[in-house]
């Protein structure tokens, strides 16, 4: 008996090849329990997809594609330069695409690029769990910041990270910390949420919610009046681009950052170092997440069985000049204050009071 084909799957599962063929092509394009049973079919008869991703003969193509949420924000940087890095010693090409923040483009990204590359690493994926489970069935995938169980995981350690520096604020006599939430598909700010409100409250300290917003400079100059309202005495922003829009936000509203507001970053980006003041910041090993994520993914598509388990990277906290200990004479701004406000930046608030 030969290898099974397309022909021998749609008839094992009760559909059209067509359908066959854009379930393992089109990821999203087929409804979660067609697709599920069309797999099933598919491992039953023991059939390989050669359409949606191997050249003729099933050779492998020996790219990697590595996607990310905006690849100008400059937190991606060293995470393309460990992805690069990892790609090269293995002999291996990197296609890198960026989503612009959107989860449609992004599941249009990895539909093009599924029968191009033997693998895919997905930075910070905007994309619901189930539309990744369906990519994770056709091909090697590694998620960074991201957690499903049928994918390759790595991690940073935000839990901790988050932990750290809600400690550090409270040593500083900081009883108000503010969060100022990231996009609203992300699945990390969920996590540094939740850290936020959990350490607070074992502290007896008030954690509020700002957000959610794009995570940028200008987003985080527009939450800054937002912060302001609320006479928070601490801030913990999503990532490092709304903690320095923040803090220079705040500078223009006339609150002096450390003195009347302690501002704190995740991620650890250049630029921390080249504000006034300096980003105190979680800092997150963002080249080693790269280079891990495309090596893991190179084993699984070499035939390495993923563990499982996430692996989780150590963060830590770097003090800078952003964080000082609190005043009890703290001022607001001044009346009549006009900031320049971006587009970006959702006034909506939630507030969590922990147990004092």
């Amino acid at each position: 008996m030969g290898r099974p084909t397309i022909y021998d799957v749609a008839t094992e599962a009760g559909v059209s090849a067509s359908t066959v063929s854009r379930a393992y092509a089109r990821p999203g394009r087929v409804n979660a329990e067609t697709a599920q049973r069309i797999f099933q079919a598919a491992e039953r008869l023991g059939y390989r997809s050669g359409a949606a991703g191997q050249p003729a003969g099933g050779a492998p193509r020996r790219a990697i594609a590595l996607v990310v949420a905006d690849v100008t924000n400059p937190f991606y940087g060293d995470i393309i330069k460990g992805a690069y890095e990892a790609a090269r010693e293995a002999g291996y090409q990197l296609m890198l695409s960026h989503t612009n923040e959107s989860p449609k483009v992004e599941r249009q990204t990895i539909e093009r690029e599924l029968g191009q590359v033997d693998g895919l690493v997905i930075a910070s994926s905007r994309m619901t769990d189930s539309a990744l489970r369906m990519v994770a069935k056709q091909k090697a995938v590694v998620l960074l910041n991201r957690v499903i169980p049928e994918a390759n995981c790595v991690l940073n350690d935000a839990e901790r990270g988050i932990r750290r520096a809600v400690e550090h604020l409270a040593r500083l006599g900081h009883e108000r910390i503010t969060y100022v939430a990231g996009p609203e598909a992300s699945w990390s700010d969920g996590v540094r949420w939740r850290a936020v409100r959990k350490v607070a409250g074992e502290l007896g300290l008030e954690a509020r919610r700002v957000g959610p917003c794009e995570p940028t400079v200008l987003a985080g100059l527009s939450a800054a009046l937002r912060v302001a309202e609320l006479e928070s005495t601490a801030v913990q922003a999503y990532n490092d681009q709304l903690a320095i829009g923040i803090l220079k936000g705040l500078g223009r509203l006339g609150i002096d950052v450390p003195g009347q507001v302690s501002v704190v970053g995740f991620d650890n980006i250049i630029f921390d170092e080249l504000v006034e003041p300096q980003l105190t910041t979680i800092a997150s090993p963002l080249y080693r997440m790269g280079f891990t994520g495309v090596r893991n993914c190179i084993a699984v598509a070499q035939g390495a069985q993923p563990s499982g388990d996430p692996l989780v990277l150590p963060v830590r906290l770097v003090v800078r000049g952003s964080t000082a200990q609190r005043r009890r004479n703290r001022t607001s701004p001044a009346r009549g204050t006009t900031m320049v406000a971006g587009s970006a930046a959702n006034s909506a608030t939630s507030i969590v009071a922990g147990s004092r």
